[in-house]
């Protein structure tokens, strides 16, 4: 099965287990990039979101969009592919101003959509080829919008992050369900900027986020990257 085939599967049966819990996480108080309260930056790093358009990559149950929106004014469009996950988006915050749900590839989303004024995904962008979503970010974001993102850098069992552009296995945990097999870019920091850097982003940060328990292995890793101008306008006055 292709990779991104396995990831799609992986994210439509855990929606569907949380849908049959009817579990709907609370809307936080404050923007976070971890699953661990309290730990690094909030929405500050994105800038001055008011009245801007803001896209969440992998929006999920949808809390973080609507945050955004009620706590900074910001007009968010969450796309998830998961079409579960966007049920749970949906059932819960239909009605919520300033915030839309779409249920669709990122990539194919932005190849027809308005640039955004800024973006962020929150865990999600490792499941995606990064060949393919960072030349859809920089075409759906406009010159010097921030792209912020919150990745995977060692996992539970403490594993360094690959220095080479490829997947590798990782697993869903949830409650008393068997684990759910993925497939994730978890990438080194330095990769991630290369990356960042050959598809158009200046990389401004790289946080390293670690567990608030000393004994846990598991890292995270903020990016903080910028969409560059484009290279005609930026030479047009030259």
């Amino acid at each position: 099965m292709p990779v991104e085939d396995i990831n799609t599967r992986a994210w439509q049966l855990y929606g569907q287990r949380q849908l049959a819990r009817a579990y709907t996480p609370p809307v936080p108080e404050r923007l976070g990039w971890t699953p661990w309260e309290g730990i690094g930056p909030g929405a500050e790093v994105l800038g001055d979101v008011t009245g801007r358009r803001v896209l969440d990559i992998g929006s999920g149950a949808g809390h973080h969009a609507v945050h955004l929106a009620q706590a900074h004014g910001a007009r968010v469009t969450g796309i998830e592919l998961s079409p579960t996950q966007h049920e749970r988006a949906i059932c819960a915050h239909a009605d919520v101003d300033g915030v839309e749900f779409v249920q669709a590839d990122v990539t194919e989303y932005l190849a027809g959509a308005e640039p955004f004024d800024a973006a962020y995904a929150i865990g999600t962008l490792g499941f995606i080829d990064p060949h393919r979503s960072l030349p859809a970010l920089r075409d759906g974001l406009r010159p010097g919008a921030p792209l912020i993102l919150s990745l995977l850098h060692t996992d539970l069992h403490g594993r360094s992050p690959s220095t080479e552009v490829a997947p590798r296995e990782q697993m869903i945990l949830l409650r008393d369900d068997p684990p759910l097999p993925t497939q994730m870019w978890v990438l080194a920091p330095q990769l991630w900027e290369d990356l960042l850097t050959e598809y158009g982003f200046r990389v401004e940060a790289i946080d390293l986020l670690p567990h608030p328990d000393d004994s846990a292995a598991v890292i995270q890793q903020l990016i903080r990257a910028r969409r560059l101008p484009d290279r005609s306008a930026a030479t047009s006055g030259t």
